[in-house]
Formats: structure tokens, C-alpha cells, sequence
């Protein structure tokens, strides 16, 4: 048995691709929901209060991506950021680590497909939910352009190869799965301080959540290439530290 297939069915058997599908699917079907029936949500659930009413304008086809987006940028990348570092913390077991370091060469074999899996299974999950948030736009508030829409995506799924990027960084200096998250959530939500300043934000990695809905809004997809450039570059640093980082360490 290949390594390729041990991951693949180590990621189907464990469930972790049914916690991805479940959260991004949910999400997708959520968003546009929330944002056409917002008002009436309100209403039910105390929108006037004390003779105050709460009133949102009515809803725009780019509002149900923007709900998907923000759900998914959070709760999405949390669960992403937690299978990743199941599948890539080599030493959360220590015996296992010690079996996997006493019969391979390199660590970045034992890396490699534990890394492409991890982000083959956590975009495909990002990607089912944008179609499905985008179909049910579609249906309950009005079309997008096609064309806006799979360039956001492109750009959504060049983010989140960039998260589990980090997440093997990260592992390669943690020891536990705990751990791996924790620095993992830790190191991503610096970037949107980071990024309050424009100049800089628009350099940064977090830079991309945004564009699944700001394309189809009417930014140009060329104002998200620099930030694209930049996460791409640095996903490979983090690839190349990950490898390098667990195979210094001493079990």
C-alpha cells in the first residue's frame, strides 16, 4: 500500500472529509438563505424593539457569497485548520512518529501526500459549498457572473492551500495536534490586524477570503493577484520549513 492511498483512506475512514463537506455544504446553504430572509429573521426574533425598528436593504446576489464567505473564512478554516494538523502532526503519537522517522529517508515523503490530500479534500469541501451558495443565490435573490464567480473561488481555494501550508510548518515545531491548531488559529488571525492597514492588507495572505464575493462585486480580479502572488510564494517557504523542521527534531 502506497502512501497516497494510506492518506486517502485514512481521510475517509477517520470522517474527516464528512466534517469538511458538512460545515463548507451547511454553510452554503445558509448564506444565501440568511441574507435574502434577513429582515424577516429579524422580525421574529425581536427586530423592533421598543418601537425601534431594524431595517436591511433589500438583498443583492453578491450578499449570499458575502455570508458564505464570512461563515466560511472562520468556522470553515477552524475545521480546516483542525484536520489538517490531524493528518500532518507526524509526532502527536510518539511511537508512531519513531516508526514513520526508523523507515523513510526523507520526512518530506511522509509529508508530501499527507499535505495534498489534506488540501485536495479541504478545497474540494470550500468549492462544493461556493457552487451550492452560489446556485442558491441564484434561485432566491438573482444571477452572478460566472465568470467573477469561479475566479473568487480560484482565489478562495489559493488561500486555504496556503492555511494547510502553515499547518505543516507549524507541526514541524509542534509536538501535538493541540498544539499545531492553537498556533495555527494563533499565526491567521494576525494577518487581519496586520492587514487594518491597506497598503499592507492587500499584500497579505487573508487578503483572498475576501475575494469570493468582492469579484463578483465589481473589484477587479487583478487587484487580488499581489496577494495571490504572496501567498502562493510563501506556501511554498512554509512546504520547504515543514519538511526541513521535522526532520531536524528529536522525537
Amino acid at each position: 500500500m502506497t502512501l497516497w492511498r494510506l492518506e486517502w483512506l485514512r481521510l475517509m475512514r477517520t470522517k474527516r472529509w464528512l466534517a469538511l463537506f458538512g460545515v463548507y455544504v451547511f454553510f452554503g446553504f445558509l448564506g444565501p438563505l440568511t441574507a435574502r430572509y434577513i429582515n424577516e429573521i429579524l422580525g421574529r426574533f425581536g427586530g423592533n424593539l421598543e418601537g425601534a425598528v431594524i431595517q436591511f436593504p433589500d438583498p443583492q446576489p453578491v450578499d449570499g457569497l458575502t455570508q458564505y464567505a464570512g461563515n466560511a473564512s472562520q468556522l470553515g478554516v477552524l475545521v480546516a485548520v483542525i484536520v489538517a494538523a490531524t493528518a500532518v502532526t507526524i509526532d502527536s503519537i510518539p511511537e508512531m512518529g519513531v516508526f514513520i522517522r526508523t523507515r523513510v529517508a526523507r520526512m518530506a515523503v511522509v509529508l508530501r501526500p499527507r499535505v495534498a490530500v489534506s488540501a485536495a479534500a479541504i478545497v474540494a469541501a470550500f468549492v462544493a459549498g461556493a457552487l451550492v451558495a452560489w446556485y442558491e443565490t441564484a434561485v432566491l435573490i438573482g444571477p452572478l457572473p460566472t465568470g467573477d464567480v469561479l475566479v473568487g473561488i480560484a482565489y478562495g481555494a489559493v488561500y486555504l492551500v496556503f492555511v494547510v501550508a502553515l499547518v505543516a510548518a507549524v507541526a514541524g515545531k509542534a509536538r501535538t495536534v493541540l498544539g499545531s491548531v492553537l498556533a495555527s488559529v494563533v499565526i491567521l488571525l494576525v494577518f487581519p490586524l496586520a492587514g487594518v492597514v491597506d497598503e499592507i492588507g492587500r499584500w497579505l495572505p487573508s487578503y483572498l477570503v475576501g475575494a469570493l464575493a468582492g469579484v463578483p462585486s465589481g473589484i477587479p480580479p487583478t487587484d487580488y493577484l499581489g496577494s495571490a502572488a504572496v501567498t502562493l510564494a510563501t506556501g511554498v517557504l512554509l512546504l520547504w520549513l515543514a519538511a526541513r523542521w521535522a526532520a531536524a527534531r528529536e522525537v
